[in-house]
C-alpha cells in the first residue's frame, strides 16, 4: 500500500508500505479522509515537541472499518473515526479516568506512525462510531474534541467572557464549544483574515487584532471593565502565552491548549493577587468525542465551514509546504482518498 513519510523536516517521500494484517484487539481502517492539523505542520517545519523522524503523519482521520477484532459492537463496512491517543490503561492518569494524559501515551502520527496511508491498524478500543456522519465531518471530530476538552477543563459557565487567543483550527473549535457552553467569545489573533473568518463564519461578535496597542483597553470595554474570566491559548506561541497573563480577570482561569518548547514566565505577584488558575489541556477523552458528535448531529456546528483546501493523496507532498503560508488562507486542508 502507498504511504507518505515525513523523512526529515521539510521533506516528504511516497513509499510502499505493508498492508496491516488482522490481529487480536486491533482494528483496520481503510482511510478516506485525512485532516491536516497544526501538529502535522509543525512536524514538517521541525518545530513539534516530542517528535522524531522519519514519521508517517496524520491523526485526524475517517474511513471505512475493514476489521474490528475485539470490538463487538462495530461492524465491517461502517464509517468510523478513532481516538488517536493510545494509552496504557494502568498508570495513575488512566486509573483516574484521564487516558488523554497517560504517562506512556502514544499519539498516532506523533509517537507512532499515523494515517497518511491507505490502511491503518489501530487498537480496537480507540474506535468511534460514525453515527451517521459523513467522512468530512468524522475527520474533523478529533480537532473539535481538542476544543471541547479545553472548554470542559475551563468549566465555562453561561454569560462568562471567554478570550480565545489564536484563530487557527483548534482555536476555532474552542470558540465553538465556548459558545455552546453559553460563553461570550472574544477572538484575539494577529491575522485579520482569520478574525474576519471568526466574525463571518462563526458569528463571533468580538474580535481583536493582537498587534494593536490598545488590546487591554478593548478587552476592558467589551467586559465592562472586568476582563475575561476565562482565557484560553490556542497558539502555542511562547510570546502569546506569556503576554496573555495580563488579560486575566481576578479569579480567572487560564487554559493552555497550545503547546511549545520553552519555559513560561509571568509575574507571580500579578498572578497571585488575582487568585488565578493556570492549567493545561491535553488531547481529549471519549466523553469529548461523544459531545462533539452529538453537537454535529444537532447542527450546532457546521464542520464543512472549516475546510478551505482539498487535495487527493497523491498531491500532498507537492502541496503541503504551501499550507504553511498565511497568505494562502488555510483554515483546514483535507486530504481525500478513494
Amino acid at each position: 500500500m502507498k504511504t507518505l513519510v515525513c523523512t526529515t523536516p521539510g521533506a516528504f517521500a511516497y513509499q510502499e508500505g505493508t498492508k496491516p494484517e488482522p490481529a487480536p484487539d486491533r482494528a483496520i481502517i481503510r482511510i478516506k479522509r485525512i485532516g491536516i492539523c497544526g501538529t502535522d505542520l509543525h512536524a514538517f517545519e521541525g518545530t513539534q515537541p516530542f517528535f522524531s523522524y522519519p514519521r508517517i503523519l496524520g491523526h485526524e482521520l475517517a474511513g471505512e472499518l475493514v476489521e474490528a477484532n475485539g470490538a463487538a459492537d462495530f461492524k465491517p463496512g461502517e464509517l468510523v473515526t478513532f481516538i488517536p491517543y493510545f494509552n496504557c490503561g494502568t498508570c495513575i492518569a488512566c486509573r483516574s479516568g484521564k487516558p488523554n494524559c497517560c504517562t506512556q501515551l502514544q499519539v498516532s502520527g506523533v509517537h507512532t506512525d499515523g494515517g497518511m496511508v491507505e490502511y491503518l491498524s489501530v487498537p480496537s478500543y480507540s474506535l468511534v462510531h460514525g453515527d451517521g456522519l459523513g467522512v468530512d465531518e468524522l475527520a474533523l471530530v478529533e480537532p473539535l474534541a481538542i476544543g471541547a476538552h479545553g472548554i470542559r477543563r475551563a468549566g465555562v459557565q453561561p454569560g462568562e467572557f471567554v478570550l480565545v487567543i489564536g484563530a487557527g483550527p483548534i482555536g476555532l473549535g474552542v470558540m465553538e464549544f465556548a459558545r455552546i457552553a453559553g460563553g461570550t467569545v472574544i477572538a484575539l489573533d494577529i491575522n485579520e483574515g482569520r478574525l474576519a473568518f471568526c466574525r463571518e463564519k462563526l458569528g463571533v461578535a468580538h474580535t481583536i487584532n493582537a498587534l494593536l496597542p490598545d488590546v487591554l483597553e478593548q478587552l476592558r470595554a467589551i467586559t465592562n471593565g472586568d476582563m475575561p474570566t476565562v482565557v484560553i491559548d490556542a497558539t502555542g506561541s511562547l510570546k502569546a502565552i506569556n503576554n496573555s497573563f495580563q488579560y486575566l480577570a481576578h479569579g480567572a482561569r487560564y487554559v493552555l491548549v497550545g503547546l511549545q518548547k520553552g519555559d513560561i514566565s509571568f509575574s507571580h505577584p500579578e498572578f497571585h493577587k488575582r487568585e488565578a488558575t493556570l492549567m493545561s489541556s491535553r488531547n481529549a477523552t471519549r466523553q469529548d468525542f461523544e459531545h462533539v458528535i452529538a453537537c454535529l448531529k444537532k447542527g450546532l456546528i457546521n464542520p464543512t465551514t472549516y475546510i478551505t483546501h482539498r487535495v487527493v493523496f497523491d498531491q500532498v507532498a507537492d502541496t503541503f509546504a504551501s499550507w504553511l503560508d498565511p497568505a494562502n488562507g488555510v483554515i483546514k486542508a483535507m486530504v481525500e482518498l478513494a
